[in-house]
C-alpha cells in the first residue's frame, strides 16, 4: 500500500465507463458520448482498435462474410469509420487507420480517453460497481473511475473476476444447451490466438535466413492447410500471414499468453522459411516487413448475462423481441490444438452454417447479477458455439453501438441497464435512426416525412420513406438518381424542421474494410457515393439554397435546418465516379 501511495491518483466521475478500446469498446464509447453522456474510455494499449489495430491487423469481418453476401455490411459508427479510412488512407497503411480511430476518440466531445491504462481493481457497493482503478504506465498514474454504468469491452472480460461475476471459459457440454456442434463433455478448451507476419513484394529476389530458434518445416504435410489455407498458399498471398498459425485453445488463453506468443513466433517464422526456402511458392521476391508481437485472441472469458446466446438461437435467426444487433458469420469453430490439429488428423476449423443475418438480443449484453454492468465484444454472454460466430469484429461493433446507446439513455433517466429492457422499443428506434440495422425491425419514420407530398425529377421516390435503409433480399428499398436529379418533400403548410438526414450509397454490395487480403477494398471512396449535392428549403412559395455540400464521402449525413419551412429539396450534383447512385432514406426531424 505504501508503494501505491507514492504515485498520484486522478479521479473521474463520468456517466459511463467503457473498459477496452477494441472495435466494440470504441464504438460503445463514441455512441454514448454522442448522446450526451460523459464517458471515460480506458484502454490498456497505445492504439485503439484491438485486433483491428496495427498491432494485430485482423480484418473486420461480419455478416457480409468478407463481401460474399451483398448488402449485409454493418453500418452505424463502424461504417462511418471505414468510410473515413477509405477517404484518407488510399495506401492502406495501418498506422493511418490507428490515427483515424485515435482522433475520433481523442477529439470526441464528452469523451475522456485513457490509453496505456490497465484496469486492475474494482470496488463493489452491494450488487453494483462503485468504482474501478486503472494503472497508466506512461504517466505512472492511477485513474479511479466512479461511474453510473460500466461497460466491459476488454475482450478478456477483466471485470468478471474483479467483481466476482459469473463467467464461462471453455466449451459447454452438448446436452447443456442442446448444441449439436458442442463436445459430449464440457471442457476448458477455447479457440486459440494467432500471430501474423506481413511481407512486401520487391523487384528483385529477397533471401530469408530464419533465426536459429524458428521451427523448420520441410514438408507441406507438416502444415495444417485445409482447402482454404492451401488455396491461400498457392495464390502467393503473402501480405498478411495465415490465420492457421494459431495456438492456445488447449491452454489457458489468458495466463499462458506470453508462452503462447513465443511458440507462435517460432511457428510463423518457420512457415515463412518453408515458403521462401523449402518449396516453389512464388515467394522469391517477397520479404518480411512486419511481425505481430501481440497475439490476436479469439476467445477467453464469456459473461453469463441475462440471456446466454446459443447455437440454436443463431440457427433460428435470432428472432428476439429485444434485438439490438446482428451477426451472420458462420460458426467458425477453430480446433483447440490450432496449428497442431494436423497431427491429430483434424481440420484447423470447421465452418458450421448460420443464417445471415441473425439477431442478437439486448439481454445478452447486460448483467442481472452486477446491476450496473454491461458487456460487448467477444466477452458477451454466449456459449462457445455461438461465440464462434459472434466474435468477429463487425458483429462486435453492432453490440458496442447498442450498449453505448443504451448506457447513455439509461444514465439520462437514472436507470440501470436492465431497466432499459422496458424501453427496448425506444432503444431500437434510436439505433435505427443512427443508421444501424436491426433484422426484422423497421424504422418509425417521422410525421413530417410520412405526411409530406413526395416528388422526384424521375421515377418513384417512395422507398426513401419506407423505414428500411438498405437492400433486403431483392428489394433495394432505394430510389436511383443521377447527377441533376432531385427529390422534394413539401408539407402544404409551415412546419418546424430541425434536421435533415440522408442515407446515401456507400456500395453496400462490396467490401470496404481495411484488409491486405483484398487488393481493392477500402483504397478509395465508393464510386456511387454522392460527392456534391444541394439542400434547398421552400418558404413563401420560393426555393432557396440552404447548403451546398461538397466533398462528401459518408453514407449517413445529418444537416441542421432549424427553422419553419414549407418544404425541403435535395439535388444531386456529382458522384465519386459512378453514373448513378441509390438514395436509401430521407429523414426529417
Amino acid at each position: 500500500m505504501a508503494g501505491r501511495c507514492a504515485f498520484r491518483t486522478i479521479e473521474h466521475q463520468p456517466d459511463v465507463c467503457v473498459v477496452g478500446g477494441g472495435i466494440a469498446g470504441l464504438v460503445a464509447a463514441l455512441a454514448a458520448a454522442r448522446r450526451g453522456a460523459k464517458v471515460v474510455l480506458m484502454h490498456e494499449r497505445p492504439v485503439l482498435g484491438g485486433n483491428a489495430s496495427s498491432e494485430c491487423r485482423v480484418p473486420i469481418e461480419g455478416a457480409s462474410r468478407a463481401g460474399q453476401l451483398p448488402h449485409m455490411r454493418e453500418t452505424g459508427i463502424l461504417e462511418e469509420l471505414c468510410l473515413e479510412n477509405c477517404r484518407r488512407n488510399p495506401n492502406k497503411e495501418y498506422s493511418i487507420w490507428d490515427l483515424i480511430l485515435y482522433e475520433e476518440a481523442q477529439y470526441q466531445p464528452n469523451l475522456t480517453l485513457l490509453l496505456n491504462c490497465t484496469c486492475l481493481d474494482a470496488e463493489m457497493d452491494g450488487d453494483r460497481i462503485r468504482a474501478i482503478t486503472g494503472w497508466q504506465l506512461t504517466t505512472e498514474t492511477y485513474h479511479a473511475v466512479n461511474a453510473r454504468i460500466f461497460a466491459d469491452c476488454s475482450g478478456d472480460g477483466v471485470l468478471a473476476p474483479l467483481t466476482q461475476h459469473p463467467f464461462r471459459m471453455g466449451r459447454e457440454a452438448r446436452s447443456e444447451y442442446g448444441e449439436s456442434i458442442a463436445p459430449e463433455e464440457a471442457d476448458a478448451c477455447t479457440m486459440g490466438m494467432t500471430c501474423f507476419v506481413g511481407s512486401r513484394k520487391h523487384n528483385t529476389p529477397q533471401p530469408f535466413e530464419p533465426p536459429g530458434w524458428a521451427y523448420r518445416y520441410n514438408s507441406i504435410d507438416e502444415l495444417p492447410f485445409d482447402p482454404h489455407g492451401r488455396a491461400e498458399i498457392e495464390q502467393a498471398s503473402y501480405r498478411l500471414g495465415f490465420w492457421w498459425v494459431e495456438l492456445g485453445g488447449d491452454r489457458h488463453s489468458i495466463h499462458d499468453t506470453e508462452e503462447i506468443r513465443e511458440e507462435l513466433l517460432r511457428i510463423a517464422l518457420g512457415v515463412w522459411d518453408h515458403l521462401k526456402n523449402r518449396g516453389e511458392y512464388g515467394a522469391d521476391n517477397w520479404a518480411l516487413d512486419w511481425i505481430q508481437f501481440l497475439p490476436a485472441k479469439r476467445e477467453s472469458r464469456r459473461y453469463v448475462g441475462a440471456h446466454v446466446l446459443t447455437q440454436g438461437d443463431l440457427e433460428s435467426g435470432g428472432q428476439f423481441e429485444d434485438v439490438v444487433g446482428y451477426g451472420g458469420w458462420t460458426m467458425d469453430d477453430h480446433h483447440p490444438a490450432g496449428f497442431y490439429s494436423v497431427k491429430l488428423g483434424q481440420p484447423a476449423t470447421i465452418y458450421h452454417p448460420t443464417p445471415s443475418p441473425y439477431g442478437i438480443p439486448y439481454r445478452s449484453l447486460y448483467s442481472d447479477t452486477v446491476r450496473n454492468l454491461m458487456f460487448a465484444g467477444r466477452c458477451h454472454s454466449a456459449t462457445h458455439a455461438a461465440l464462434s460466430s459472434t466474435r468477429v469484429m463487425g458483429t462486435c461493433a453492432t453490440m458496442g453501438q447498442a450498449i453505448g446507446t443504451a448506457a447513455a439513455m439509461a444514465a439520462a433517466r437514472s436507470l440501470l441497464p436492465g431497466d432499459m429492457l422496458d424501453y427496448v422499443g425506444e432503444l431500437q428506434q434510436a439505433l435505427l435512426r443512427d443508421d444501424c440495422h436491426l433484422p426484422g425491425v423497421a424504422e418509425g419514420v417521422s410525421e413530417a416525412i410520412r405526411t409530406a407530398r413526395l416528388s422526384a425529377s424521375q421515377g418513384d421516390a417512395e422507398p426513401v420513406r419506407d423505414g428500411v435503409r438498405r437492400q433486403v433480399k431483392d428489394d433495394p428499398h432505394a430510389w436511383t438518381w443521377r447527377p441533376g436529379d432531385r427529390v422534394a418533400c413539401e408539407f402544404g403548410t409551415h412546419r418546424r424542421v430541425d434536421e435533415l438526414g440522408l442515407v446515401l450509397d456507400s456500395a453496400m454490395e462490396t467490401e470496404i474494410i481495411l484488409s491486405h487480403y483484398n487488393e481493392t477494398a477500402c483504397d478509395r471512396v465508393p464510386a456511387a457515393m454522392p460527392k456534391q449535392f444541394r439542400v434547398e428549403v421552400k418558404t413563401g412559395g420560393q426555393w432557396e439554397l440552404l447548403q451546398k455540400v461538397t466533398g462528401n464521402y459518408q453514407r449517413f449525413v445529418r444537416l441542421p435546418i432549424g427553422r419553419n419551412v414549407d418544404g425541403v429539396r435535395v439535388t444531386l450534383d456529382e458522384l465519386w465516379g459512378a453514373d448513378e447512385s441509390r438514395l436509401y432514406a430521407v429523414a426529417l426531424s
